[in-house]
């Protein structure tokens, strides 16, 4: 681990980090935010946040205006760039295939498979590297936008008991059924759709586990909306099975971070409210 950046915020710290990432085979970049409580040595819980197609992990740390939540409620918050990234890594001309854009699976078919392996970093190595080198408890919540939101939900539900709280911001709720995910799902797993159905949060919903409550905004105005993002399916899917969840539609607002900035207080307060039970 070698910290790269630091910067005093609302009595906290915001910091970046890389590290040799061996799921994924190279070098990646992390933002950690630091509490006040986290810097005097006090075990914190712990937000995830993953970001969407084409960003890196400045994204968030630059634009969402996370840092003064995070000091409100005493969380350490954690933001991982989107994919593998390397000269020497295989990558595409398309934004939404290749580096920066790692859709949080674990790809099977190559020439991904040796490296895009997003989930098990996600959810395994990530957590392992903070609980080791911070003062951070194994309280975790998980939240992300657009392409992060469907990592945050299909995390979520792949990983029962890992987390406490999830939530996101426009998010691909069916990728198996959208564009995006149709065109990543075929590079990534294959052909075969059958093998989509385990990274869909609309259809791993049936069969989850736990009934951690889902907290969705989505903006009306994004371009995105009915093409790439549907989350009316994912809300069908969850009345099928009574599992909980509050989709929030915003009148006026788009894609953009300055959506995510307006309301990220909103899931902030979510997830603290999780984390401290």
């Amino acid at each position: 681990m070698k910290r790269v950046e630091q910067h005093a915020a609302y009595g906290g710290r915001q910091e970046v980090w890389t590290h040799r990432s061996a799921t994924l085979g190279c070098e990646m970049r992390i933002g950690v935010y630091l509490p006040e409580q986290a810097l005097r040595g006090e075990k914190r819980p712990v937000l995830y946040w993953l970001s969407g197609l084409t960003c890196t992990e400045q994204n968030f740390l630059t634009k969402a205006g996370a840092q003064a939540h995070a000091a409100r409620h005493g969380l350490i918050v954690i933001a991982p760039d989107t994919s593998p990234r390397g000269d020497d890594l295989p990558n595409d001309a398309a934004y939404d295939l290749g580096q920066g854009a790692g859709f949080y699976v674990n790809a099977t078919e190559a020439p991904w498979a040796a490296h895009f392996r997003m989930q098990d970093y996600v959810a395994d190595e990530l957590p392992a590297l903070v609980e080791a080198h911070f003062p951070a408890s194994d309280a975790r919540g998980i939240s992300g936008h657009s392409m992060g939101g469907h990592g945050a939900l299909v995390t979520a539900l792949r990983r029962p008991g890992r987390y406490r709280s999830v939530s996101a911001f426009s998010p691909i709720v069916a990728p198996a059924r959208a564009p995006w995910g149709e065109k990543a799902f075929t590079a990534y797993l294959g052909a075969d759709r059958a093998a989509w159905q385990g990274w869909d949060a609309s259809i791993l919903v049936a069969n989850a586990s736990e009934r951690l409550p889902f907290l969705i905004d989505q903006g009306l105005n994004d371009e995105f909306l009915a093409a790439q993002l549907r989350p009316e399916v994912l809300v069908e899917a969850c009345k099928a099975v009574d599992h909980p969840i509050e989709l929030r539609l915003r009148p006026g607002y788009d894609h953009s971070y300055y959506f995510i900035a307006s309301f990220l207080g909103d899931h902030f307060a979510h997830h603290a409210a999780a984390l401290r039970g």
